[in-house]
């Protein structure tokens, strides 16, 4: 997956390409006298779409004056009996709004469907009344009451399947908002909502906004998230908080807080998490003072690895210290770390530059400082601008390696166009070339990293070390897409690329059955994925976060949903002397103060 950062900015990209973006619907040019529930409708998309309404009457219950989606929210004090249509809809002015909260007014103007990111997002259509004629009637009016959102009314069932005759569209199906979570958060879109007392499970982040949870029993962690266990456990307590107040009173959380009393607004749709709570009114946040986590020092005879993704590091970066910290003091200085997003020596500058060097050093001199090794390191300059990740970047693995524990065997050959390849020697298997690529010239790992082999040795035990950084979830569709089951377009690329590195790693334990193998990296994707099943094979390889308890399998929160990005496989030599640690270290994912989003992950065994 993307950094948040880089995803953001990518899909801002798509916004602004797509300011206009909505569903092509053909409607009558006009319609009178219809009430807001009428434009919503009973389904995703309003009957009106495409058409002039005249004089819609409501209260006014937000208004946003910032960003790119200027505009106010009102809503019908008179509400029907159908639990399917919403009593709200938002009024896109494009300037800042001349309505107070209060406000009763009436509205006239065109209902148009706008889709988040654009259509290609895959995002649900956000009901909308543009162009608008605004009458102000009075003002000083009672708000309507918010609609109480809590774990009695959002229902256990995500979302229905979408339409097959409609590319599994779920827009055109009438909504059961007591059946389908998605579709009772739609059937309120608009409308004044609330939640009390909700624990946050996804922290602040830079972009002034966090998720909580209504349901504090779903799939909750030990340290207070809510895990995503599966595809179907998308976890429907979740719901995202924005405000709509200054951005400098907005609760800076961390995962395990809670918000207590009461948090209120309109409920919105956006292409960065889908339904979110715009709060005029937010709760008082209540620490849960949760601390970062350490893992255990290896013992003399044990081999410590640790993957970590450092998330485009640069030397412009402010970040060095503390990443030097977190390897020392929090994952006790391995013997072996393959890093994930080491940028080149200016970083996004695109001028060609492909050495890490500067990079790379910058970290070690900073890891002595905090008390570590001094660190040697590995890797291979990538050919510029192909890897994927940040243009210019130039992102790539590098392994780190304490040379007072542990050897590295340079085995002359290996360069960024070179296929490392494994042969036998004295009946065991070596490397062609250490450090080494593996098959880069492979269709798979177009526009994206290539994994880098090489051969270490502890103890005089040989162990294959292979970094990893699979391509990326970009271009997936959402949980909260209109499309039902969500398509996950990434994974044809991600499938490719576990069935290279399968089939590498199965030709070393073809000519060495017991080997010591290690492949390990930002694989992004999930342990019970289909990516991690063709990376095990055959029994070739086994994911090592699956021996913790479930509760525990975490590397990433993503949208309040706790999940397993980054893994460390293991070759049946490793796993069947029963004589590992596996630890995922918490340091990252769950703070708003995050170095990096991804968490590091340590192995210990004795080779």
């Amino acid at each position: 997956m993307p950094s948040k950062k880089s995803a953001r900015l990518a899909a801002l990209t798509v916004a602004a390409a797509s300011a206009a973006s909505a569903l092509a619907l053909v409607s009558p040019a006009h319609a009178a006298g219809v009430s807001i529930h009428d434009i919503q409708g009973a389904t995703r998309i309003s009957p009106y779409a495409g058409q002039k309404v005249t004089d819609v009457a409501g209260i006014v219950t937000g208004v946003r004056t910032y960003g790119s989606s200027k505009g106010f929210w009102f809503q019908d004090p008179n509400p029907d009996a159908d639990p399917a249509t919403s009593e709200g809809v938002f009024v896109f002015t494009s300037s800042t709004p001349k309505v107070a909260v209060g406000d009763a007014v009436t509205v006239t103007g065109t209902v148009s469907e706008y889709v988040p990111g654009g259509t290609s997002s895959g995002n649900q259509s956000v009901t909308e009344i543009t162009k608008p004629t605004v009458t102000v009637v009075s003002s000083g009016n009672a708000v309507p009451a918010p609609v109480v959102v809590d774990a009695k009314s959002v229902p256990a069932a995500y979302a229905p399947e979408g339409d097959p005759a409609a590319a599994n569209s779920i827009n055109g199906l009438t909504l059961q908002p007591r059946k389908y979570a998605l579709d009772y958060y739609e059937s309120l879109e608009g409308m004044n909502v609330q939640v009390k007392d909700v624990r946050v499970v996804g922290a602040t982040d830079p972009y002034t906004e966090l998720w909580v949870t209504v349901k504090p029993r779903e799939n909750a962690t030990k340290r207070g998230g809510t895990l995503y266990g599966s595809y179907t456990s998308q976890n429907t307590g979740r719901l995202q908080i924005q405000s709509l107040g200054a951005t400098a009173a907005f609760p800076v959380a961390n995962v395990g807080d809670v918000l207590t009393g009461s948090t209120a607004g309109p409920l919105d749709f956006n292409q960065f998490g889908g339904y979110t709570l715009v709060a005029n009114e937010i709760g008082t946040l209540k620490s849960a003072g949760l601390q970062r986590e350490s893992t255990q020092k290896q013992k003399k005879d044990e081999l410590a690895v640790a993957t970590y993704n450092v998330e485009n590091l640069d030397p412009s970066d402010a970040t060095f210290e503390a990443h030097a910290s977190a390897i020392v003091n929090n994952l006790k200085s391995p013997d072996i770390v393959s890093l994930e997003e080491i940028q080149d020596n200016n970083g996004a500058k695109d001028d060609g530059t492909v050495a890490a060097d500067v990079t790379v050093n910058k970290l070690i001199d900073a890891i002595v400082a905090a008390g570590g090794p001094k660190y040697d390191w590995r890797s291979i300059n990538p050919v510029n601008d192909q890897d994927g990740g940040e243009p210019g970047g130039n992102i790539r693995q590098v392994f780190l390696f304490n040379p007072e524990r542990v050897s590295f065997t340079d085995r002359a050959g290996g360069d960024s166009t070179t296929a490392v390849g494994v042969t036998k020697v004295h009946g065991k298997a070596q490397l062609t070339a250490s450090p080494g690529r593996i098959d880069p010239a492979n269709d798979a790992w177009k526009s994206s990293r290539k994994p880098l082999a090489g051969e270490f040795v502890f103890r005089g035990r040989t162990v294959f070390v292979i970094a990893n950084h699979l391509n990326s979830k970009g271009g997936d569709f959402g949980l909260t897409s209109a499309t039902q089951p969500v398509p996950r377009s990434s994974e044809v690329q991600r499938h490719a690329q576990a069935t290279l590195v399968n089939a590498f790693v199965k030709s070393i334990l073809d000519v060495q059955k017991n080997a010591d193998v290690i492949a390990l990296g930002d694989m992004n994707d999930f342990e019970f994925s289909d990516t991690a099943k063709i990376l095990e094979g055959d029994g070739e390889l086994w994911s090592g976060i699956k021996s913790l308890p479930k509760k525990e399998r975490y590397t990433y929160d993503y949208q309040g949903n706790q999940q397993v990005l980054d893994q460390i496989l293991v070759s049946p030599s490793i796993r069947k002397s029963c004589d590992f640690a596996y630890d995922s270290v918490h340091i990252n994912s769950e703070f708003n103060d995050q170095i990096s989003d991804h968490d590091p992950q340590v192995l210990r065994f004795k080779p």
